[in-house]
């Protein structure tokens, strides 16, 4: 019953929510990155994430919030933890010694089992305690709903098979109104809502009289951001589906990927969908207004690993970046498909990019799995260095305005160094 009715408050705040994010705020224009300047590293972590027991615990990924004020990271050792951004009027402690974490998580909260995916409340705020969650899926385990003011669980939303046993998510996400939660299984999807928490759900077949649609495990969801009702469901079989929301009519299949897909993301203009994979090098740039061919490719170093390696693409729409097994962070022009620059994030795989949603800064993760035997007579320490298995947050320089061209079309010398403070 508390359940119940603690996503029924959040419905009931979320028109007005919903409301208030789609009326335009005209006196803000979005900072144009500059990445022909190295960012500076403003922030770093890498000790919280040594535990007793798993020395070599290593990141799988990062995420900022959709209001910007923290970034949420999973790890091997089935834990989740949250790192509030420091302001002007923070009382974070911080530590500026090269060999300490700049900071502890504000947060710290365990799952049972190992987490397949993780996806914040579009309309979370962190000033309103009531839409400031996010939702996992975690293996053997139903897809939970945690509260990020206090770390505690707040809901679950449970999946059945046949023989009525819980079955868990390999992806989740939810829609652009914020009203229900999608999650992937195994040649098919479940549509639960918010409102009502517990075992009911609507489920979709992805595959059609056993020949048709899509196979495979649905490991990555994303949504339109331009509101045009499509979803983009990536699968292990190597094949991106695209479906209308309403009513989740296939719209195409999009064959191309050389390893299963770990991540989809749009455009910010809807108009293109950008897909990536395990043990894939390239990410794939599709039109999703005709989806007939890749417009072009970007190359990562992932060849080599069965990680999801997450991408990211900037406020402003016109560059994506993405890590990769060479340690670096590379940054993309999405209008030429070119590369532009990159620079050194960690001193192992980059398993995870995101850019903040509004300010000039990004967070990086990093880590893979270490398959190491001690020797008896070896004192060697097996743990890993601070520029391994770390998070970092960077600052980049950026113009202030993105009107601000000169005649032969640059932008006007208006460079700054990003702050957090």
């Amino acid at each position: 019953m508390v359940e119940e009715e603690a996503a029924i408050t959040m419905g009931e705040e979320e028109e007005e929510e919903e409301e208030n994010a789609s009326i335009p705020n005209e006196e803000y224009s979005w900072p144009v990155l500059r990445f022909d300047v190295p960012p500076h590293r403003t922030y770093h972590f890498h000790h919280q994430f040594i535990t007793p027991t798993n020395p070599n615990n290593f990141l799988k990924a990062v995420k900022w919030s959709p209001d910007g004020s923290s970034f949420l990271t999973t790890s091997e050792d089935n834990t989740l933890r949250l790192f509030a951004l420091p302001g002007s009027d923070s009382d974070i402690p911080l530590n500026t010694s090269d060999d300490e974490d700049s900071y502890a998580a504000s947060l710290v909260m365990s799952e049972g089992e190992s987490i397949h995916d993780f996806c914040w409340y579009p309309y979370m705020s962190a000033s309103d305690p009531v839409t400031n969650v996010f939702a996992t899926t975690t293996r053997d385990h139903p897809i939970h709903l945690w509260d990020a003011t206090s770390g505690q669980l707040r809901c679950t939303y449970r999946a059945y098979d046949a023989m009525d046993e819980i079955t868990a998510a390999f992806s989740v996400a939810f829609n652009p109104a914020g009203t229900k939660i999608f999650a992937g299984y195994n040649k098919c999807i479940r549509m639960f809502d918010l409102h009502r928490p517990g075992r009911d759900f609507k489920l979709h077949s992805t595959v059609k009289d056993k020949k048709e649609g899509q196979t495979g495990i649905i490991s990555a969801l994303a949504f339109s951001p331009s509101h045009n009702g499509m979803l983009a469901l990536g699968s292990y079989s190597q094949t991106t589906a695209i479906y209308t929301e309403d009513n989740m009519e296939l719209l195409y299949v999009l064959h191309g990927q050389e390893g299963g897909v770990t991540h989809v993301q749009f455009s910010r203009d809807g108009n293109y969908l950008y897909t990536g994979g395990r043990k894939d090098p390239y990410i794939l740039c599709w039109d999703v207004r005709k989806a007939v061919d890749c417009v072009y490719k970007l190359y990562r170093s992932a060849e080599n690993t069965n990680q999801r390696i997450l991408f990211d693409i900037d406020p402003s729409g016109r560059h994506l970046g993405t890590g990769g097994q060479d340690g670096s962070v590379h940054i993309y022009d999405l209008q030429t498909g070119q590369w532009v620059s990159s620079f050194e994030a960690a001193q192992d795989t980059v398993n995870g990019f995101s850019f903040h949603p509004f300010l000039p800064h990004a967070v990086s993760s990093s880590g893979h799995r270490r398959f190491v035997i001690p020797e008896e007579d070896s004192d060697e320490d097996l743990s890993l260095s601070g520029g391994e298995n770390c998070v970092s947050v960077w600052s980049f320089c950026y113009d202030s305005k993105m009107e601000d061209f000169k005649d032969d079309g640059s932008f006007n010398d208006q460079s700054g160094s990003g702050s957090l403070d």
